[in-house]
C-alpha cells in the first residue's frame, strides 16, 4: 500500500513510513482536486478527513476517510479497514524524506554523532538526505507505539 496524506494527517504520515510505508505528504495549500489526481497517477490511497473531498470525480476510487480525531483512532481505522500492519517494516524508510534506507557504509558510521563503538547497529543512511538512523532509545520508544497501533492498545505517548 502506497499513501498521500493530506495536509491535516501530517503526523500520520511519518508514523506510517516509521511503520515502512511509502507515505507522502501533501503539499501545503494543495488543491483537493489535485490530490485526488495525485492518488490516482500513482495509485495511492488518498488518506483525508474531509468529507468534501469525495464530491470530485474519481475520488471514490483513492479516497480513504479517517473518522477519527486524533492518531490513535487513525491507527486503528487504518488496522481494522485496510488490515494494515503497523509492523509491515519498521525503521525502514527516511521519516523525512519517504526514502528506502540503505545500510551505512563505513564513512557513513564514522561521521555519525554517536560512538558506533558503544551504541550496536544497525546503522542505517537516506540515501536521499543523507540522515543517520541507528537504533536509539527513540527507536525503542517508536517501536513500542508502532506494537502498540499493531495490537489495538492506545494512549501511548508521543516520543
Amino acid at each position: 500500500m502506497r499513501f498521500l496524506c493530506d495536509e491535516m494527517l501530517e503526523g500520520l504520515a511519518r508514523w506510517l513510513r516509521a511503520a515502512g510505508y511509502d507515505a507522502q505528504k501533501a503539499p501545503r495549500s494543495a488543491r483537493d482536486r489535485d490530490l485526488v489526481r495525485h492518488a490516482l497517477t500513482e495509485n495511492r490511497i488518498l488518506l483525508s478527513r474531509d468529507r468534501d473531498i469525495l464530491q470530485i470525480k474519481g475520488a471514490e476510487t483513492c479516497v480513504h476517510l479517517l473518522a477519527s480525531p486524533d492518531l490513535e483512532g487513525w491507527a486503528s481505522e487504518l488496522r481494522n479497514s485496510l488490515k494494515l500492519d503497523w509492523l509491515h517494516g519498521p525503521m525502514s524508510r527516511c521519516l523525512v524524506c519517504n526514502v528506502p534506507l540503505q545500510d551505512a557504509t563505513v564513512d557513513d558510521i564514522q561521521s555519525m554523532p554517536i560512538d558506533s563503538q558503544v551504541r550496536p547497529g544497525p546503522f542505517h543512511t537516506c540515501p536521499q538526505c543523507h540522515r543517520h538512523y541507528w537504533p536509539g532509545s527513540h527507536v525503542r520508544r517508536m517501536m513500542e507505539r508502532l506494537q502498540a497501533f499493531a495490537s489495538g492498545q492506545s494512549g501511548a505517548k508521543e516520543p
